[in-house]
């Protein structure tokens, strides 16, 4: 949100649970001269995804760029009594549901030439490690669905792409994380990439300079897909 504001958009995002923290952030954007709004949405409640845009519409008066990044991670090995079935559904609902209902719900609103990104993981293709099978399985459902839609938007000249991550110092995976060392040596740079490479990553792509980029997945991964 910080780049594509300081790039000039206008920007509406959701939020789960902290409203402190989303509203720290929203006043930290027109701070420094941009607009921004938060809604409140449970990315796997499809009539909370759909509100959620309509919102986002309405708040900035018109849609130009949908970038879906909700995810939930849940570890569990398939031959594991223990896994939890539920966290299964958890993350099949917030990962392809929630994406793919806030595209279908953004579609009608985006102006022609309008951008559609979505952030998956590089596991999709290169899994790191056991127990992340249903996790890696809903981001490679994002990377058929980005396919597809590019050839249902080309005609709008609206693109569509993905951006695939590797290990990202975030909340859900820190770099001092019980899976850090790990991933780190499965790099060709030995280290976490910082949330404000993957927002380079999409910056491009919401840009005139991706004109020509639709239906692609970028891997921002520090060459762990290598």
């Amino acid at each position: 949100m910080r780049r594509l504001a300081r790039d000039g958009a206008a920007v509406a995002f959701s939020y789960a649970a902290s409203a402190d923290r989303a509203n720290a952030l929203v006043a930290e954007i027109e701070a420094a001269g941009g607009h921004a709004v938060a809604i409140k949405a449970d990315q796997a409640a499809a009539h909370e995804v759909r509100h959620l845009v309509a919102q986002a519409h309405a708040a900035l008066g018109q849609l130009d760029i949908l970038v879906s990044s909700a995810g939930v991670f849940v570890t569990g090995p398939v031959d594991d009594a223990a896994t939890d079935v539920a966290a299964l559904d958890r993350q099949f609902d917030v990962n392809v549901k929630g994406v793919a209902t806030a595209v279908r719900a953004a579609v009608p609103l985006l102006r022609d030439g309008g951008r559609i990104i979505s952030i998956g993981t590089t596991g999709a293709v290169h899994i790191p490690f056991a127990g992340a099978a249903d996790y890696v399985a809903s981001k490679a459902a994002v990377a058929a669905y980005t396919r597809g839609w590019s050839r249902d938007l080309g005609p709008r000249n609206i693109t569509v792409n993905l951006i695939q991550p590797g290990a990202i110092n975030t909340d859900m995976n820190p770099d001092d994380g019980p899976f850090a060392e790990t991933l780190k040596n499965m790099t060709s740079l030995g280290r976490y990439g910082q949330p404000e490479e993957i927002a380079a990553a999409v910056a491009f792509l919401a840009g005139s300079d991706a004109s020509y980029i639709t239906g692609a997945t970028l891997n921002v991964d520090g060459g762990q897909s290598a």
